[in-house]
């Protein structure tokens, strides 16, 4: 697994622009979503993404979601930064569920199968507290 993950890397890098692969690997910031076109939000994960790259990582937004606009994809992508997002696409350059399958080896698209009704679950007992809290 290890040799699919570095080689995952190089060609992630060479499809960024003046990119050279890192030494110490990847770091990722994992969110649900990403709906929003707020500058601040864009420019403080473009600061996060300097300072992973200061300590040479390769900084990756992991987006489970595939609603993200494409300009935000692109500005991320032009400050050096890894996106990947929640589609089905089969590229595991682009396709959150793609990396995991094909480069980690893991099929996560299954795991949420296998987990929807406990995931719903757990998410209405929070609904549920948060709404009945006084």
């Amino acid at each position: 697994m290890l040799n699919k993950v570095n080689q995952w890397i190089t060609d992630y890098c060479n499809g960024l622009s003046e990119v050279t692969q890192p030494s110490n690997g990847i770091v990722f910031e994992v969110r649900q979503g990403y709906k929003s076109k707020d500058s601040k939000r864009q420019n403080a994960d473009i600061d996060n993404a300097t300072v992973a790259w200061a300590n040479d990582y390769l900084p990756v937004f992991a987006i489970f979601s595939a609603q993200i606009d494409s300009d935000i994809v692109l500005r991320y992508r032009n400050n050096r930064c890894g996106i990947l997002i929640g589609t089905m696409n089969g590229d595991p350059q682009i396709s959150l569920y793609a990396f995991c399958e094909q480069v980690l080896g893991y099929n996560l698209a299954d795991f949420f199968q296998r987990k929807s009704d406990e995931i719903k679950h757990e998410i209405h007992e929070v609904l549920e507290t948060l709404l009945s809290a006084e």
